[in-house]
């Protein structure tokens, strides 16, 4: 009989443990760039068709990801993107050329126009180095010229954005990241209309 209601005792205090202990909500952060200013739609410009983003083997998680001292990665289960990395990268870019007016129209796959050229890409990076205390991000990109027969590679490049790190605190990794991710916006832009003889 004592045996028993000590089993019970430790029971319930095991139970006012669990109870006790606080809950953490997953925050969810947005992965919105947009280019700072927006320019109208280039006549009798060329149209440019964005495939689907590729994340790099462990860029899929949604959870901010970061570099540890000691060389792993950790990704954070309650701070997370909004959508997968790659996605939130897809939009962005295809956004950002689209009020870029270096072109006629900037598509997705399933659209009913036709495109001259194609860009696909893969996120390669995605984290906060603590140790660098730095938000690194990179995107390798490949632009084709659908027109000609065979197709004509334009470009092939891998686009890396660093910015510091102020601090280790959730929002400060997402806002940085999102600088880095600006920045490699940036130079692909400039890079497609030189690739592409865009003036």
């Amino acid at each position: 009989m004592n045996r028993r209601l000590a089993l019970a005792s430790l029971l319930a205090l095991a139970g006012c443990g669990l109870s006790q202990r606080p809950y953490l909500e997953r925050r969810q952060w947005p992965l919105i760039v947009r280019r700072p200013t927006t320019l109208p739609p280039r006549r009798r410009g060329r149209v440019l068709l964005v495939r689907t983003i590729r994340a790099s083997p462990g860029l899929e998680a949604r959870g901010l990801q970061t570099l540890e001292p000691d060389g792993s990665i950790h990704a954070d289960f309650y701070e997370e993107w909004a959508v997968p990395p790659a996605q939130g990268v897809e939009d962005s870019l295809r956004r950002w050329l689209a009020d870029s007016g270096l072109f006629a129209a900037v598509i997705a796959p399933g659209s009913q126009l036709s495109s001259d050229l194609v860009l696909e890409g893969e996120l390669t990076a995605f984290w906060a180095d603590l140790r660098a205390r730095t938000a690194r991000a990179s995107l390798s990109i490949v632009l084709l010229d659908q027109r000609p027969n065979p197709v004509r590679v334009l470009l092939q490049r891998t686009f890396t954005g660093m910015v510091p790190l102020p601090s280790t605190e959730p929002s400060a990794i997402a806002a940085a990241l999102k600088t880095a991710l600006a920045d490699i916006l940036r130079q692909v832009e400039a890079a497609i209309a030189r690739s592409a003889r865009i003036a």
